[in-house]
């Protein structure tokens, strides 16, 4: 098994570009699907439980076979504490969070607030410390400009309309079925919660990427770490769920697309897109794998308006214009801050090479 881990990782080495769009396909089919689940009358709520689930059963083997010499010291009692709490409010709280606000959103606005995650990842990495921020250069103005536009775009993408885009020439009858489907957004006042909660649960889901680096130094072995957390975020979901949802009718899974969809959103989703993200930033680094994340919006806005007739606005798409603008703009100015460590790390070592 280890050998065969090896083996994928170099596949991803030599086609990275293969990896990373095959994981956005995966982004953009995890919006349909449980927006489609959802939308067809699923409890939210015992979407997630399951979700977590099937994710806890693909990463158990995993976790097992490829990191069994990493993780032979047990867990001190304070650590496993540490990743209770972070699976509560980062796993658990944005996954409720999303699935109860995707019934309200379309699922491309769904993948084009996923842009506002590295912006928002950027806020709290510098409230929390772990990244530091300078106003006076041009890479720490380019993240501030970034994150502003960022979740600008989200707001202009959820609230200005404009006039309807019918870019696949739908008719006014396939418009007026689009309209009264309950696939499309719901009520105004809906929808602004909706998009609401969806910007919060990238916030809970940001701030779970921030925990992440002190969890790592402390535990190194990230499947068994990702396990864990899946675990703990699955118990934590069914209490939840139970708690919400006490109609044992609703629990049932038959052969639909509810099925499918945990099953996808569990498997797929979790298990082998979070492998392959894993080896794309190892071999290609975190920028190149987060410049993609744009391909996720336009992959779920095609199909949404193929599929469903989902009806696009010339303000989201100005909105979404915004999204991938500002998601560049703070990617670029974290680049541009790695070269200026980087170059000052040379000139460190090359005057203690002079003075020697």
């Amino acid at each position: 098994m280890e050998s065969r881990g090896k083996n994928i990782f170099i596949v991803i080495k030599k086609n990275p570009y293969i990896a990373v769009i095959f994981m956005q396909f995966a982004y953009a089919g995890m919006a349909l699907l449980s927006k489609a689940a959802i939308s067809q009358g699923m409890n939210p709520y015992v979407f997630v439980a399951y979700r977590q689930a099937f994710a806890t059963i693909a990463l158990a083997p995993f976790a097992y076979f490829l990191e069994r010499k990493e993780a032979a010291d047990p867990l001190p009692y304070l650590v496993i504490g540490k990743i209770f709490l972070i699976s509560l409010l980062g796993s658990t709280l944005s996954m409720n969070l999303y699935s109860y606000a995707i019934n309200y959103v379309s699922a491309t606005f769904a993948s084009a607030s996923i842009n506002t995650i590295p912006a928002l990842t950027f806020v709290l990495s510098v409230i929390f410390r772990i990244e530091s921020l300078s106003i006076t250069r041009v890479d720490g103005i380019a993240k501030v400009v970034g994150t502003v536009i960022s979740v600008s775009g989200a707001v202009v993408f959820a609230l200005v309309k404009g006039p309807q885009v019918n870019f696949m020439n739908w008719s006014s009858e396939d418009t007026h079925a689009a309209a009264a489907s309950h696939l499309v957004m719901s009520a105004k006042d809906k929808l602004i919660q909706g998009c609401l909660l969806m910007i919060l649960a990238n916030a809970a889901w940001a701030w779970w990427l921030v925990m992440q680096a002190p969890l790592v130094k402390r535990y190194p072995a990230k499947f068994r770490l990702t396990l864990l957390q899946s675990l703990f975020s699955c118990m934590q979901s069914f209490v939840w769920a139970m708690a919400m949802e006490r109609n044992l009718s609703t629990w049932k899974l038959q052969w639909d697309l509810n099925l499918i969809s945990v099953a996808y959103c569990g498997v797929v989703v979790t298990g082998l897109v979070y492998w392959l993200q894993l080896c794309a930033v190892e071999s290609k680094g975190p920028l190149f794998t987060a410049s993609f994340t744009p391909l996720a919006l336009i992959i779920t806005a095609f199909i949404s308006a193929l599929v469903w007739k989902e009806i696009l606005h010339l303000g989201s798409i100005c909105g979404g214009i915004l999204l991938v603008g500002g998601l560049y703009c703070v990617l670029w100015g974290k680049n541009k801050e790695v070269q200026v460590e980087a170059n000052k790390d040379q000139q460190a070592d090359s005057k203690a090479e002079t003075i020697v």
